[in-house]
């Protein structure tokens, strides 16, 4: 009896641990995931670059590298990493030159579509009210909202 029970939760357990290794891969359909930039991709790939620079230092003074295997994959290392900034600067500005467009669309709209927003200002102290209410948040006198 109890060599069963064992046998059983024996099997559930490898079953368990061996399943996900035997599912199919899912298709992730953008190829990144959500919370992942291109910029960040970019940046991600650079530091990346860079550990292997210092790994590749480390080992070269530790005497496992050539010195000709270390000036090729020095320089290879260097000119990938030269690569990924100069592609992390142009998408950079790329960046800023859209949110600027973007800013200055929709402070255009604003300045067309912008309605006339009732003034707060207590009429007893003076205080400018950030949102619209009936007693101001200084003082506590009544206030009526005046158009500007």
């Amino acid at each position: 009896m109890l060599l069963g029970i064992t046998i059983l939760i024996s099997a559930g357990l490898i079953i368990f641990v061996v399943s996900p290794l035997l599912a199919p891969e899912r298709a992730v359909e953008g190829g990144l995931p959500v919370d992942v930039t291109p910029l960040a991709d970019l940046k991600r790939r650079r530091l990346v670059i860079y550990d292997n620079l210092q790994d590749l230092d480390f080992e070269y003074k530790a005497g496992k590298l050539a010195p000709v295997d270390y000036q090729a994959l020095r320089r290879d290392y260097t000119a990938e990493a030269a690569q990924l900034m100069a592609a992390s600067q142009d998408l950079e500005v790329a960046t800023a030159e859209d949110a600027w467009i973007e800013r200055e669309v929709a402070a255009r709209r604003a300045q067309r579509k912008a309605p006339a927003t009732p003034d707060y200002t207590c009429p007893k102290c003076g205080f400018e009210n950030p949102l619209p209410v009936k007693f101001c948040g200084e003082c506590g006198a009544r206030v009526q909202p005046a158009e500007k």
